[in-house]
């Protein structure tokens, strides 16, 4: 942006533009104006490894033209700078961040930090991942799968060219794989041809959707029953190569297009930090969603666990990460001026899982108890992905900060 540093100002740090870190950036802004608080006085910054904001949860669709929203639209008409570069360091003690930039690095001071860097697709040591695997872990990933795809008839005949192995059976893997059908039948008519194909949805688990519970269990199956993906469970993958996977058994099944979904881990720099972090590598936080045990860091979204109620800690995904966000953002402005802060509790938990063309399906509760399914859910999960989750994108000033008002939003809505 083109309004220079403030030094004299005090200074927020928000390290991360996905869904936590827009929010807390935003959420700080909402706060100051609230205060009258200008940028000569305290000067929020949010550094991210490009402009955009993505829309994270719908890389798996075919047209991604929607799904990255550039920051400076929302950060821009609330006052908030942007940089632009990789974070490489932080030093907790002398309250510093050090960031990689196009030209260099740069060391930015802080009065308190919002630490938001998301999660990232854990990447086993497989051989022949990191060369011949896919995955929707980001714009970028899931740009070159689509762009993939796209290629597949041009590749030479094989027994695996319309095969597609997506690796995972959990919620990124499913909604992948029921996708996918889709994204090989437009690529088959627009070449004009008529050829079968293969979608085979991977786990070593023996059963599909492990997280969601036996209520909702059937209901994917019948799914993918449905759109004809076949469902290889309770194996596991040795070995991935430009014409297929290798299971440990020996097997050998033939694929030009292997998409790895298996499992997500907070970015490596929680490690940074002297405290415990969980199985995920999250750093812990308090309902003000404050590090424990690190003085004016705060952290949000899938780089902490914080608990939602009284029994259940927030899972890596943007129904928690946003909250979480907007109540950073608001927290570490209170925590920085000595005002009462707010603790984030949310008394409810939803899930809605895309199934492609067949529909989709919408549970409530933290055992996941189906409510609506097919085409309802489908509605409900298209409310959420393409309007629910986005900020507003008129450039409204006002609109843009009451977005970030510190206060759970309802559950979404239940078509029938």
């Amino acid at each position: 942006m083109a309004r220079s540093h403030n030094l004299s100002a005090k200074q927020i740090l928000v390290l991360g533009g996905g869904f936590a870190g827009l929010w807390s950036a935003v959420g700080a802004a909402r706060k100051l104006d609230e205060l009258g608080l200008g940028p000569e006085e305290v000067e929020v910054t949010l550094v991210n490894r490009d402009g955009y904001h993505c829309i994270r949860v719908r890389n798996y669709e075919a047209d991604l033209s929607s799904v990255r929203v550039p920051l400076d639209d929302v950060l821009g008409p609330i006052g908030v700078r942007r940089l632009e570069g990789k974070v490489a360091g932080i030093d907790l003690a002398g309250q510093t961040v050090t960031v990689t930039i196009a030209n260099g690095q740069r060391t930015l001071p802080y009065d308190r930090l919002v630490f938001a860097l998301g999660s990232q697709l854990l990447r086993p040591n497989v051989p022949g991942l990191a060369e011949h695997g896919f995955d929707v872990d980001t714009y970028n990933g899931a740009a070159r799968l689509n762009t993939h795809l796209q290629s597949l008839l041009s590749l030479p005949a094989s027994a695996g060219q319309l095969t597609v192995v997506v690796v995972g059976a959990g919620l990124t893997g499913i909604e992948v794989a029921t996708e996918m059908p889709g994204k090989l039948r437009a690529l088959l008519a627009q070449a004009n041809t008529m050829r079968p194909f293969r979608v085979i949805l991977a786990d070593h688990n023996p059963q599909v959707g492990s997280d969601m519970g036996e209520s909702a269990r059937p209901v994917i199956e019948e799914a993918l029953a449905a759109l004809g993906i076949e469902t290889r469970l309770g194996i596991d993958i040795v070995a991935i190569g430009p014409s297929g996977v290798t299971l440990k058994s020996g097997e050998e099944i033939p694929a030009a297009t292997v998409v790895w979904c298996a499992g997500m881990r907070a970015n490596p720099l929680t490690q940074l930090f002297p405290v415990e972090r969980d199985r995920f590598g999250r750093l812990p936080v308090d309902a003000f969603m404050r590090v424990s045990g690190v003085v004016n860091v705060f952290a949000a979204g899938d780089v902490a666990w914080a608990m939602m109620d009284d029994r259940h800690a927030s899972v890596m995904s943007c129904q928690h990460g946003r909250p979480m966000g907007r109540f950073a953002g608001h927290n570490v402005v209170c925590d920085l001026f000595g005002l009462p802060m707010l603790p984030l509790r949310i008394p409810w938990y939803v899930t809605v899982l895309d199934l492609g063309p067949w529909g989709a399906v919408y549970t409530e509760g933290w055992e996941r108890i189906v409510v609506t399914k097919g085409e309802a859910a489908k509605r409900t999960k298209q409310l959420i992905n393409c309007q629910r989750i986005y900020p507003p994108l008129n450039g409204n000033r006002q609109e843009i900060l009451a977005a970030a008002a510190p206060a759970p939003q309802a559950p979404p809505g239940i078509y029938h």
